[in-house]
């Protein structure tokens, strides 16, 4: 029973908090589950020239491939979030895993790029589920306080996953196992995932009325789906121009779904977005920067691989080994970051730091071309991967502070969405952006080489394999040229990021689960302040002690 001077009078008694033993064996099971899912959206990076070689796909083609998985991950994410408020987080992971292993096995057995697009899709909304419910567990079972060091374990499982996932997938596409296989080796993964939650996560669900706002989940995935599709294609000559009927059509009807959805989401009782916490000054700035660190982290990696086997000519398994520095940078950030973080229960600087070297190490990126040395690569990748590791747990972290234990699948899933939003229209626009490049460089080099050019779509195939060498050697120049753009775009626009964090304000990390407590009447004993100064008190006293530990 708690001591007399610290117990308070509550409806229902707050349950012992969990020790770490206990909560390491929770997490055992769903850190396998986020392993399995970003793994699965890294192992397809270096083997994707591979795979829009043999099924006759372009650079149009190469980036929806990355943004069908995204645009669905990011469009389902909040209704996952909002289910995870209302059901059995458990249960909600369990059926993810399900849907992603029926998704891996289709694309598999893809024989066309609409096909794979389509497994790519049921692949996205899995991730969805995993990487919202992943976080909303960590939140319903771990202070904030607390919580900078597990969401480093997280941030550990995301960097491995993301360094193991490109060299896995290089060693299948090299071996005689074919491009296949780097979605079948995932469904045993899941599995084991599986059996690990059934076992090892157990968490108590609190029962509340489920109200699901289809509605405006279908305003949501139309508005965002429309608007990515007419970024994707849009100036492309083999479909519309920027301006034009198509463009308007598409642009309006976005904006007008998107509109429709802010006005369904102000109404219903359950919203799928809450206006009320993501118009929060922490959320919201914590979105906006989100939503710049995820075009920045997509984009970047997406790219990267492709830089390393098309323009410098590495072999799938070599690139992966190309990227590595990219995820140590990425590891150290996030780790360090989470452990430092519970010890001194300070966060914003970290935001700021990884802001810095996220804007420095992309500017840098973007001096490349296809001749510059790949130990420069590999310093300007490094940087910009600790920027990433530092920011991203660290922001949701920053917000799930903010808000109620029963709201934060919500919030959670919030900051996913707009960050998987962020880096969908970033791979869709930065790919349209550097296909169009590639053309006109590889037009320019080719009349340079007094090399005639048939058609209108000369550079847009990602095939090099059949062309002749001369043809081979000036495409390789103008992707590796192209890419340097990606980042000096991304390098930009990380800059938002930056600003949007130096406005957050900082607020103490608690030590409780919840922001507030009942008590038998229902009135709330300890308001958000009232915790933050208490755990500004705590943490004073528990310094030496911490400092012991």
């Amino acid at each position: 029973m708690a001591s007399p001077t610290l117990e308070r009078p509550t409806a229902v008694q707050a349950a012992a908090p969990m020790t770490h033993r206990q909560i390491m064996e929770a997490l055992t099971g769903l850190l396998a589950a986020f392993f399995t899912a970003i793994l699965s959206s890294t192992i397809v990076a270096n083997a994707l020239p591979t795979i829009m070689s043999e099924l006759e796909g372009t650079q149009t083609d190469f980036a929806w491939v990355i943004t069908a998985a995204l645009l669905a991950n990011a469009a389902t994410t909040p209704i996952w979030g909002k289910l995870a408020d209302l059901f059995d987080k458990k249960l909600l992971v369990q059926l993810s895993i399900v849907i992603f292993v029926a998704g891996s096995v289709m694309a598999g057995f893809s024989e066309s790029i609409p096909f794979l697009l389509t497994a790519r899709v049921i692949q996205g909304v899995a991730m969805g589920g995993l990487t919202a419910l992943a976080q909303a567990i960590i939140g319903s079972m771990i202070p904030p306080r607390d919580r900078g060091k597990y969401s480093g374990y997280m941030g550990a499982v995301m960097a491995v996953g993301t360094a193991g996932g490109p060299l896995l997938g290089g060693f299948i596409v090299d071996s005689p196992l074919g491009w296949r296989w780097t979605f079948f080796v995932c469904v045993p993964l899941a599995v084991v995932a599986l059996i690990l939650l059934q076992v090892t996560l157990k968490i108590q669900h609190i029962k509340r009325p489920a109200k699901i706002d289809w509605l405006g989940s279908i305003l949501l995935t139309a508005g965002v789906s429309l608007i990515l599709i007419w970024v994707s294609f849009a100036g492309n000559p083999d479909y519309y121009d920027w301006i034009s009927w198509q463009s308007a059509v598409m642009v309006g009807g976005g904006v007008l779904l998107l509109a429709l959805l802010v006005f369904v989401e102000s109404k219903v009782a359950e919203p799928i977005i809450p206006l009320k916490i993501i118009s929060e000054r922490t959320t919201a700035l914590a979105i906006l920067a989100s939503v710049a660190v995820g075009i920045a982290m997509f984009s970047s990696s997406t790219f990267l691989g492709q830089y390393f086997q098309v323009a410098r000519g590495a072999t799938p398994t070599e690139a992966g080994l190309l990227t590595l520095p990219m995820i140590a940078g990425n590891l150290l950030g996030s780790v360090a970051s989470g452990i430092l973080i519970s010890r001194f229960g300070k966060w914003k600087r970290f935001l700021i730091a990884g802001g810095l070297f996220l804007i420095g190490g992309l500017g840098f990126a973007g001096t490349i071309d296809h001749t510059t040395e790949l130990w420069l690569v590999s310093i300007y990748t490094a940087a910009f991967g600790l920027g990433l590791g530092m920011m991203m747990q660290n922001l949701v972290l920053a917000v799930q502070n903010t808000v109620q234990a029963k709201d934060i699948g919500t919030a959670s899933a919030s900051v996913a969405f707009f960050r998987s939003v962020g880096g969908a229209i970033g791979v869709s626009v930065l790919g349209a952006v550097m296909g169009n490049h590639v053309k006109d460089l590889a037009a320019q080099g080719l009349a340079a080489a007094h090399i005639p050019v048939g058609g209108g779509s000369a550079g847009a195939s990602m095939d090099l394999v059949h062309l002749p060498e001369p043809v081979r050697e000036i495409m390789r120049a103008a992707y590796g040229d192209a890419t340097a753009r990606i980042f000096l775009v991304a390098a930009a626009i990380s800059v938002v990021a930056l600003v949007a964090v130096l406005f957050i304000k900082e607020r103490p990390l608690r030590r409780t689960v919840d922001v507030r407590q009942a008590d038998a009447a229902g009135e709330p004993v300890e308001t958000a302040a009232e915790t933050a100064t208490a755990d500004a008190d705590a943490a004073t006293e528990l310094e030496p002690a911490a400092a012991k530990a």
